[in-house]
């Protein structure tokens, strides 16, 4: 037998997750497409990356000491929870604002964790007081000895994904990725990861974008056309721009729309094993509609992100009653309509 690996902590077990190869979904898909599962990371999602890195780079710096508070605004929980975790470990209090479209089951998360969860409303326009930003902001500037981790700006949020997601998916394809799909949230994953699959090779990389968001016309039109818009799909599309993405490492955006992303995820789950939320079934839908309109027929390697688990959403995308509701289920049969027929 083999020597027992051991982890000093939790936190020594982020990052290093599996290429899976999709089988089923992907029939009349010339391209070989794996997906990266990023619910493999000890608290759930890809976001336990770039929490770990920012209070590392905090850290460094001194700017998070012993004794304080950490403050977060975090859109679909996940960020929350990555730092709650690593909070835990490292002694920290955390308090955290999110948009009311969230799971119960992500707030229960992150109250488990022994976090303070703040929820607001999400049909407010992002500089409005009551705004998830906004009070996250206010509340670090009143609480004394609070840091705000500010992953909508910080810089540590790119640089996780280009030092950790990026290298790692260079080394499992050995350089031969051809496209990388990923949705676009803060937008530090696909930038990070990016940059660093396009200073090593030629990938071309596409963000993947809710109907409803802003980042397809910013995009295209390198402006803000129209306001957002509601939807459904949690964790990516933005209603403004964070100073984390740089479309100058993404070479295309697809959109998907919020019965395309829940649909295809149910399917991961019953066809590929693969449980996943709403935002990894968006990027699989995103992700074959592009291929399938790229008319792509050469053997190539496709590798998508997938952000988080799907049992933050039982009540949700796997609750048959609620996905009848928003129009996207008929019946409560199993509904295998293909992506790329909707």
């Amino acid at each position: 037998m083999g020597k027992m690996k051991k982890s000093h902590n939790i936190i020594d077990s982020i990052g290093n997750t599996p290429l899976i190869r999709l089988q089923n979904v992907t029939k009349g898909i010339k391209a070989r497409v794996f997906v990266k599962p990023e619910y493999l990371n000890p608290g759930g999602s890809v976001k336990d990356r770039m929490a770990l890195q920012i209070i590392n780079d905090a850290e460094e710096k001194g700017s998070l000491k012993k004794g304080m508070t950490i403050i977060e605004s975090t859109g679909s929980g996940n960020t929350g929870i990555g730092l709650a975790m690593i909070a835990a470990v490292k002694g920290y209090k955390t308090i955290f604002t999110m948009p009311d479209k969230n799971s119960l089951e992500k707030i229960n998360i992150l109250k488990a964790y022994g976090a303070e969860v703040i929820v607001c409303p999400t049909n407010v326009p992002p500089d409005d007081p009551k705004s998830y930003y906004k009070v996250a902001e206010r509340l670090a500037r009143e609480i004394p000895g609070a840091f705000f981790t500010g992953q909508y700006h910080n810089p540590s949020n790119p640089k996780a994904h280009y030092l950790s997601t990026g290298p790692e998916i260079w080394k499992q394809t050995k350089g031969k990725i051809d496209y990388f799909f990923a949705g676009m949230g803060t937008g530090g994953t696909i930038s990070g990861t990016g940059k660093f699959l396009k200073e090593k090779g030629s990938t071309t990389v596409v963000g993947v974008d809710p109907h409803g968001s802003i980042y397809t016309d910013y995009f295209r039109e390198k402006k803000i056309i129209d306001a957002a818009k509601t939807y459904l799909i949690e964790g990516i599309g933005e209603d403004f721009i964070p100073q984390t993405i740089d479309f100058s490492f993404i070479d295309d955006v697809v959109q998907v729309s919020d019965k395309e992303a829940y649909l295809m995820a149910r399917r991961l789950g019953r066809e590929e094993g693969i449980l996943v939320g709403s935002s990894s079934g968006a990027a699989v839908a995103g992700a074959l509609k592009y291929l399938h309109l790229k008319k792509v027929t050469r053997d190539i390697i496709v590798v998508i992100l997938l952000p988080d688990s799907g049992r933050s959403y039982l009540s949700k995308i796997f609750n048959d009653e609620w996905m009848q509701q928003q129009g996207f289920l008929v019946s409560d049969n199993y509904d295998k309509t293909s992506v790329l027929q909707v």
